[in-house]
């Protein structure tokens, strides 16, 4: 499974990319803002001797460049004419008040002290990046409006005053941008001055827009609103597309395309705005809100290229990679970072995918996980089935037979719950029920197989420590279930499988030790219970000798084994008491059996607890046979008989008529009545387990 790390580990096989965060810088290309250039394209046509510089180029000198202008015949521009058009379309006339500031709102005073510079020198102060220049530039401004609302100039005269002046702005333009769109290779006080400028610019749009409302148009043609701050926002917005559309660094093996795409935008957004709080934001005014303007322009982008992506039909890896990033990556290691958290979680930017279109995701990587799930399980317990069948002996644990299946199976579960809780904590809780059902289906799967390898497999060399390893299996499946889901109680459905695998098991094992008991039991009632205390010894000792067949097998099934046999014994010595072929009349005889039954069942007893069994409940089973075989009262006996069916609840009249049957000193009546109380319900014992519905009588 593609194992989930955090944000900095990356994902498995990954190498960190190096370096700082690498927003624009002045190596780079500037990202393209078409409008940027087309807002000037009037003025720079219509100005015969103020074109923006190329960036690359220096500016000349001021004097070699006036020089130069007085030496070149200067040509007017082709359509220059329909620019004067323009321009004295709506011209006020000689008197008119020019725009007005609205009442409330102090006008700015930009005149610097001195005299005013000329277009030429503004224009080489601004080739020269002196942004000091837009001071003078937006009071040549000013003048120029003045003068249009006075009326005493020509249109052509205006036109080529404003031509100069929009000249200039795209030169100051230039600039500014310039330096606020490669904001991290500016020095600081560059950078404020170039904010400085942006900011007053906007100040002069909303004073523009005031006066425009209020009727002051003049007869210029319109050139504010510039806005520029929404240029510089455009700008950001490029330059996130173009940083986040790079190509993947190369050298993250073992990862697909989507994935290495997804790992370089969370990287890139992450380093990118990290940057943006740490070294821009002091800089930037408040108003402006850098963080909002590079966070949201990331973001969309980010979710642009997630929502391109999840149109196509994705792999299996690629939908869960994208719901790791849109759901967990994204929100937690970015949106919530500690660098960042007290910055994005403000500006509330959402999640990267619409709600509908997550749950058609998380529907099919639950599909698909499933489906995965199934597979490897069944391939899990085909390859066990081949090593059955190849007769391969199984690995030795601590002198334990083990088996890997139980291992592979819960890792195969927990892979799955992983990768979906890696996802969000609601989706691994709708995964565990599913792989729960998944679990339980193969568990029955398992034990069919297992019967099977039960039937066709007792030729085998290795078919008894097959069958002790798969017994042990049941263990690590409990062991490892409860401690995945941190329960001592499983569900039916999933012991059920298990604890008849280990029966059949456990009856496999004992079928021979089984086999060779049954003619030494029949001895009991072949010498008509004589000697019953040799018979006895030899059965135990017959147990004894094969004890050691089941060391390989788990401690506590060993327990359970013993149990079993211990079960076995006991059994096995009732049928033989309810052969209904000794008849005792006399209660001396009685007695006399009775004391045989005590001293067998106390044998059994300390032999199968020494040897582990747990089975305090058979304690009581001989000993009480015995009491009712000695009394001779039969309301003695009727209580006797009430107790034993509290520890017994499955001891039914058949079974005491055929221990009444041995005392042969009682009336019909007398069993007749001592046989009604079991049609008394006096209660049972808990925990209740069979016994006599083991016990056929006729």
């Amino acid at each position: 499974m593609l194992k989930m790390m955090t944000f900095f580990q990356g994902l498995p096989g990954q190498q960190t990319v190096p370096g700082a965060p690498d927003l624009p810088t002045s190596s780079q290309k500037l990202p393209p803002a078409s409008e940027v250039e087309s807002e000037a394209s009037m003025s720079e046509a219509s100005s015969e001797d103020l074109v923006p510089p190329q960036e690359a180029k220096g500016a000349p000198h001021r004097d070699e460049e006036e020089a130069t202008k007085k030496k070149k015949k200067k040509k007017r521009p082709k359509g220059l004419a329909n620019v004067f058009s323009v321009f004295t379309k709506g011209r006020k006339k000689k008197g008119q008040p020019s725009s007005a500031q609205p009442e409330g709102q102090p006008e700015s005073q930009p005149e610097p002290s001195g005299p005013l510079p000329t277009a030429e020198e503004l224009k080489a102060d601004l080739e020269r990046g002196r942004l000091e220049a837009a001071r003078p530039l937006l009071v040549l401004e000013r003048e120029l409006q003045a003068a249009a609302a006075a009326g005493g100039e020509s249109a052509e005269e205006l036109v080529r005053r404003q031509s100069k002046v929009e000249a200039l702005y795209a030169l100051l333009r230039h600039q500014v941008l310039g330096l606020l769109l490669r904001p991290l290779d500016v020095a600081p006080e560059r950078l404020r001055q170039a904010l400085a400028v942006l900011t007053e610019q906007e100040r002069e749009d909303r004073r523009a827009a005031a006066a425009a409302a209020a009727g002051g148009s003049g007869a210029l043609v319109a050139a504010r609103p510039r806005r520029w701050l929404q240029l510089w926002r455009r700008g950001v917005e490029e330059a996130a597309e173009e940083r986040l559309g790079r190509p993947p660094a190369a050298g993250a093996e073992g990862l697909s395309e989507a994935e290495r795409t997804f790992l370089h935008m969370g990287r890139t957004m992450k380093e990118d705005l990290e940057a943006v709080v740490e070294r821009l934001k002091p800089l930037f005014p408040a108003e402006l809100d850098v963080v909002a303007a590079y966070a949201e322009s990331y973001h969309r982008h980010f979710a642009a290229q997630l929502a391109a992506m999840a149109q196509f039909e994705l792999c299996e890896r690629d939908t869960y990679m994208l719901l790791v990033w849109v759901q967990n990556l994204y929100p937690n290691d970015i949106i919530n970072s500690p660098k960042l958290a007290g910055e994005l979680q403000r500006l509330r930017l959402g999640s990267l995918l619409p709600p509908r279109q997550i749950r058609l995701l998380e529907a099919t990587f639950l599909s698909n996980e499933m489906t995965s799930v199934k597979e490897l399980m069944a391939r899990a317990l085909e390859l066990e089935c081949q090593r059955w069948a190849r007769d391969v002996a199984p690995q030795r644990l601590d002198s334990h037979c083990h088996s890997e299946l139980a291992i592979d199976i819960i890792q195969i579960v927990s892979q799955g719950q992983a990768k979906a809780e890696s996802i969000t904590l609601d989706l691994g809780t709708q995964i565990k029920q599913m792989l729960l059902l998944e679990l339980a289906t193969f568990l029955r799967s398992y034990q069919r197989a297992f019967d099977e390898f039960l039937e066709r497999g007792k030729q085998l060399r290795n078919y008894r420590a097959n069958v002790i390893a798969n017994i042990n299996n049941c263990l690590s499946f409990r062991t490892a279930m409860q401690q995945k889901w941190q329960t001592q109680d499983l569900p039916g459905h999933l012991l059920g499988p298990l604890s008849e695998l280990k029966s059949h098991g456990f009856d496999t094992l004992l079928q021979s030790l089984f086999g060779d008991l049954k003619p030494l039991f029949k001895r009991f009632t072949q010498t008509r219970w004589a000697a019953p205390a040799q018979t006895l010894e030899e059965i135990i000792s017959t147990v004894g000798e094969r004890l050691p067949e089941f060391s390989e097998l788990h401690d506590c099934f060993r327990e359970e084994l013993m149990e079993v046999v211990h079960l076995h014994l006991v059994k096995e010595y009732i049928v033989r008491l309810s052969k209904r072929s000794l008849v005792l009349k006399s209660a001396e005889q009685q007695q006399q059996l009775a004391g045989h039954i005590l001293a067998n069942a106390e044998l059994i007893q300390r032999f199968c607890t020494q040897n582990g069994s747990p089975a305090t409940w058979l304690h009581h089973a001989l000993p009480k046979l015995a009491e009712i075989i000695r009394l001779q009262d039969p309301s003695a006996i009727k209580i006797e008989v009430a107790t034993y069916a509290t520890w017994y609840p499955d001891f039914s009249k058949g079974h005491l008529s055929a221990i009444l049957a041995i005392k042969g000193n009682l009336s019909s009546s007398e069993v007749k009545s001592i046989r009604s109380i079991l049609d008394v319900s006096t209660g049972t014992h808990e925990p209740f387990k069979s016994l006599f519905s083991l016990i056929k009588v006729g």
